[in-house]
C-alpha cells in the first residue's frame, strides 16, 4: 500500500483557515443565470455569497484509514486490481479474465468505503477496456443523461469547494492577464457545461460599467469531442442569453478535437486587437497529447492557465499499474472529502446524491484516465517549458478568494497550499485541484 502514497502519517497535514474579514466587500461575487431561465443551469453559476454555510459534523479523518482498510479482512481486492491492471502491460488477457471474474465477485457494486467504491469504478473501466465494450465516455449523451449530468455537477459544485476553486482561480488568472481589454478571446480546451464563464462575463461587465465604456466583447473557442453536440447547444443558448442580459458582445465557436488534432491552431479563427487566453486541462492531453504546445507561441497568448482537477490520472505514463495506483489514491480521497461535506439537501439521502456524482461526474473521468494509460507522451509540464513558457504567480486577490470560499463552505479538512507559481486545494495532505498560470 505504500505505492498508493498511503504511508504512516502520524498527523494530518492541515492548515487553519484564517478568519480575518479585512475588506470583505472587495470581492466581486459570482453571478447566476436569471431565475426564469427555461434551461437547466450549468454548475458554478452561483454567488459565493450565496453558498450556504454548512453546519459540519466532526470529521473523523484518520490519515491511516487506508492502511486500516487494507489490513481489514476482505479488502485485499486492491492487490487483485493491481494484478488486473498489470495484465494490460504484459498482454496477459486470459489471466485478466480470470482475475476479473474474481473481482466481479468481490466488487459487485459501488458500495462501502471510498477506497472500495473507487476500486469498483476502476474495475469497471478496466473491464470495458478488456472486453472492448462501448464506453459511456464515448457515447452521444441522451437528453436524460445530460439532465442527470447537469444535476450531478450542480450538486457536486454546491457541496464541495473543488469546482468553484478551479473556476475562480482560472478566471482570476485570465482577468489579470487581459488587463482591462475590451476584446477578449479565450480558447477553452475543456468547456464542460460552460458554467465557469458566467463569473468571467460578470467581471467584464462590471469593469466596463466602472469605466463607463462600451460593452466588452468576449469570444470563446471551445474544443469539444464529436459526441458533444447536444451539450454544445445547451452551452451556446445559456451563455448567449447570459451575455445578452449583461449587455456583453459574445460569440462562441465549437471546434471538434479531431479537427484540431490535424490543423492545430489553424482550426481557430483569430482577430486583430484581441487579447488571447488559453485554458488547458488534463482532458485535452488524453485526446491529442502535448505536441500542439509547440504551436502556442504562434498565437501569442497573454496567459496559458492549466487547471488539474483530476490528479493527472493516466496520461504521461506507459504503466496501467501506476495509473491505477494514482487513480485509486486520487478518487478515494475525493470521495472521502465528499462524504465529509455532511450535505443534507433535497432529492434523496446521502447515498442518492453521492451515487449520482460518482456515476455522472467521476466515473466518465475514470474511464478516460484508464483509456489514456499506456500511451506514451511528454508530461504536460515538460511540454510547457519546452514551448518556452514560464510559470507566473497567482495574485494576492486569488489568495483572498480561496480563503473566502473555504470560510463559506465550512468543510473541515480542506485547505489551500500556495506555491511560488501554483495554487492547490488540498483535502488534508492530498491535492485535489492545482491551478498554474504560464506566460512567454
Amino acid at each position: 500500500m505504500r505505492e498508493l502514497g498511503l504511508h504512516d502519517d502520524s498527523t494530518p497535514v492541515s492548515k487553519p483557515i484564517p478568519h480575518s474579514d479585512n475588506n470583505p466587500n472587495h470581492y466581486s461575487p459570482l453571478p447566476e443565470f436569471p431565475p426564469d431561465s427555461t434551461h437547466f443551469v450549468p454548475p458554478d453559476f452561483g454567488l459565493l455569497s450565496d453558498i450556504p454555510t454548512y453546519a459540519t459534523a466532526p470529521v473523523n479523518h484518520n490519515p491511516n484509514s487506508f492502511d486500516d482498510n487494507w489490513n481489514a479482512t476482505g479488502l485485499d481486492y486492491v492487490d487483485e486490481l493491481i494484478r488486473f491492471a498489470e495484465c494490460f502491460e504484459t498482454n496477459s488477457f486470459q489471466l485478466g479474465q480470470v482475475i476479473l471474474a474474481r473481482l466481479n465477485q468481490r466488487l459487485r457494486s459501488p458500495t462501502g468505503k471510498p477506497l472500495q467504491r473507487a476500486a469498483f469504478y476502476f474495475k469497471e473501466a478496466l473491464q470495458s477496456l478488456l472486453t472492448g465494450s462501448t464506453r459511456p465516455a464515448h457515447q452521444p449523451a441522451s437528453s436524460s443523461d445530460i439532465i442527470q449530468t447537469i444535476k450531478a455537477q450542480k450538486t457536486f459544485s454546491n457541496i464541495s469547494p473543488v469546482s468553484m476553486f478551479a473556476s475562480f482561480t482560472a478566471n482570476q488568472a485570465v482577468l489579470e492577464a487581459i488587463d482591462g481589454s475590451m476584446h477578449v478571446h479565450v480558447i477553452d480546451f475543456d468547456i464542460g457545461l460552460g458554467g465557469h464563464w458566467a463569473s468571467f462575463m460578470k467581471e467584464l461587465a462590471d469593469k466596463a460599467d466602472l469605466r463607463k465604456s462600451a460593452p466588452p466583447g468576449l469570444r470563446i473557442s471551445a474544443l469539444v469531442p464529436d459526441e458533444y453536440s447536444a451539450e454544445s447547444r445547451l452551452v451556446r443558448e445559456n451563455l448567449t442569453q447570459f451575455a445578452r442580459d449583461l449587455n456583453i458582445r459574445f460569440e462562441i465557436e465549437f471546434i471538434l478535437i479531431r479537427t484540431f488534432e490535424y490543423l492545430s491552431f489553424k482550426a481557430i479563427k483569430f482577430m486583430d486587437g484581441e487579447k488571447v487566453a488559453v485554458l488547458l486541462s488534463p482532458a485535452i492531453f488524453r485526446h491529442v497529447g502535448t505536441g500542439f504546445m509547440t504551436d502556442l507561441r504562434r498565437i501569442s497568448p497573454h496567459v496559458v492557465v492549466h487547471v488539474d482537477i483530476e490528479g493527472q490520472v493516466g496520461f504521461g505514463t506507459t504503466s496501467y499499474r501506476q495509473a491505477l495506483i494514482d487513480g485509486l489514491e486520487f478518487y478515494s480521497t475525493l470521495l472521502e472529502s465528499l462524504e465529509a461535506a455532511n450535505f443534507n439537501g433535497g432529492g434523496g439521502g446521502e447515498g442518492d446524491w453521492i451515487r449520482k456524482i460518482e456515476t455522472f461526474v467521476l466515473f466518465p473521468k475514470i474511464v478516460e484516465g484508464v483509456e489514456a494509460a499506456g500511451r506514451r507522451g511528454t508530461p504536460w509540464r515538460e511540454a510547457m517549458v519546452a514551448a518556452g513558457l514560464r510559470q507566473v504567480g497567482l495574485s494576492q486577490f486569488a489568495d483572498f478568494q480561496a480563503e473566502f470560499l473555504l470560510r463559506r463552505v465550512q468543510v473541515r479538512g480542506f485547505h489551500v497550499v500556495k506555491r511560488p507559481a501554483e495554487m492547490l486545494l488540498c483535502w488534508h495532505d492530498r491535492p485535489l485541484v492545482a491551478t498554474s498560470a504560464w506566460r512567454y
